[in-house]
């Protein structure tokens, strides 16, 4: 992890210091084996380059809110970034837009192929006349020693997740997690996670987890599947299974213009996620895991106009449930963009003081937001962004009021990183008569090969 992220300078208590330490040397490890994969799939990589005919979809270009096509998880000068579909866990900070990417689109067509409408792939016997030259009946192939030959996989970039959250009410979530994704020669990806993760909270010993994930990712006709599973490593609790699966299906032929940019598309999604719930300490340490499934429904209207919505009805193994809903609204001026959201979260019964995660029968949240994002210098762009609005609780209404600015900085051609603060008191734990205000500080460093 490069020095920009120091979550040290966040962590006052002497256990979290420690424990952040064990953190770094794990990071360090990381890096290094990252470095060594690089080095050793360099020579590979570069005989890769003279046959690859696909592009990256990780440059889809409409801006960022990030569910993905990270979520905050819509459309925006910075790149839709492709990565593990983050488990959309029941809580209000959903109203960030880095956990709401639209779904992967397909690459904007060339300029010679077919109409923006359909945007397909070339296929491989419409290449020009010239390059599938026959051999010559009388002579063989050429065969050279040096001949270079496309790998069965290739490195393509390595994303590290940051995330640091903190409360009034002396809990702390620490998250820090590296995927690396390959390409396989049939254009399918595959992915690699891990990470340190870290739980505290008053009355609560404090929790250390060490995620372990693989995933894979392809095209069955129009639709694309991907899976994931893995194991949760606890350093005092039981190792937990995790899994998620995701299909993005189109339901209307997205069309793009000719620069590249997303006109119109319509794509549902179904979810199904399963693994421990990562609330909080107490909820860990009480062992709570939790199914959850649903659709989520991504229409860009126009090119300015885009609409999500996401259903989760979740199933918990202490016998609770819930349902959760979200939408967002968004329309873009330029620079600046007005958005409306609406969030509504019912459980079956209220657990917090036993399971130790929040559990209203009855939650609604209801904002407007005002965004402006743009350039700053060549390097570095930002975005900015206040929500302003209400929230019920047991029949009791509050004002609920969120700002967030997020940067991103370009390193190099290959590297780029993001920088994120927010605050908002939409609660996310009962705090009978006090006021709840909760800091998030989060951040990913993206390096592509």
């Amino acid at each position: 992890m490069v020095s920009i992220f120091r979550p040290y300078l966040f962590v006052y208590r002497y256990s979290l210091y420690a424990v952040f330490l064990l953190g770094c040397l794990q990071i360090q490890l990381g890096v290094i084996c990252s470095v060594g994969i690089w080095i050793l799939s360099e020579a590979k990589l570069q005989a890769a380059q003279v046959h690859q005919t696909w592009k990256s979809p990780l440059g889809l270009t409409e801006q960022v809110t990030t569910v993905n096509p990270e979520s905050a998880q819509y459309s925006k000068p910075l790149p839709y970034r492709l990565k593990s579909a983050p488990i959309l866990l029941a809580a209000p900070e959903n109203f960030n837009p880095d956990l709401r990417l639209p779904p992967p689109l397909p690459e904007p067509p060339q300029q010679n192929s077919s109409p923006p409408s359909l945007p397909e792939p070339p296929q491989q016997n419409s290449s020009p006349p010239s390059l599938p030259e026959p051999p010559q009946q009388n002579s063989s192939p050429p065969t050279t020693a040096t001949e270079a030959k496309t790998p069965d996989a290739v490195l393509e970039s390595i994303d590290t997740d940051y995330h640091y959250e903190t409360d009034n009410f002396g809990q702390t979530n620490f998250f820090l997690e590296p995927t690396a994704q390959f390409r396989l020669r049939n254009g399918n990806k595959i992915f690699f996670k891990t990470g340190f993760n870290f739980f505290e909270q008053r009355g609560v010993e404090s929790i250390t987890n060490f995620p372990l994930q693989v995933g894979w990712q392809g095209k069955i006709g129009q639709m694309t599947l991907r899976t994931a599973a893995g194991v949760d490593v606890f350093n005092r609790l039981p190792t937990a299974i995790n899994l998620n699966v995701k299909v993005d299906a189109p339901i209307s032929p997205p069309r793009v213009s000719s620069s590249g940019r997303l006109l119109s598309v319509v794509i549902i999604s179904g979810n199904l996620e399963q693994g421990p719930y990562k609330s909080n300490a107490r909820t860990l340490d009480n062992q709570i895991t939790a199914w959850r499934f649903g659709p989520d429904l991504y229409w860009q209207i126009d090119r300015d106009t885009s609409l999500f919505s996401s259903l989760r009805l979740g199933s918990y193994n202490d016998g609770n449930s819930d349902v959760q809903s979200f939408s967002r609204l968004e329309r873009k001026f330029g620079q600046f963009s007005l958005a409306a959201n609406l969030f509504t979260w019912s459980y079956d019964r209220d657990l917090e003081r036993t399971s130790g995660y929040f559990s209203p029968p009855d939650f609604l949240v209801y904002n407007g937001e005002v965004a402006w994002e743009g350039d700053i210098a060549k390097f570095l762009r930002c975005r900015l962004a206040a929500n302003l609005g209400r929230q019920r609780l047991k029949g009791e209404f509050d004002n609920a009021n969120t700002y967030q600015t997020r940067c991103t900085v370009k390193l190099s051609p290959s590297i780029e990183a993001d920088l994120g603060y927010s605050f908002s008191n939409v609660r996310n734990q009962e705090t009978g008569g006090s006021g709840y205000g909760g800091n998030s500080f989060t951040g990913q460093l993206r390096v592509k090969f």
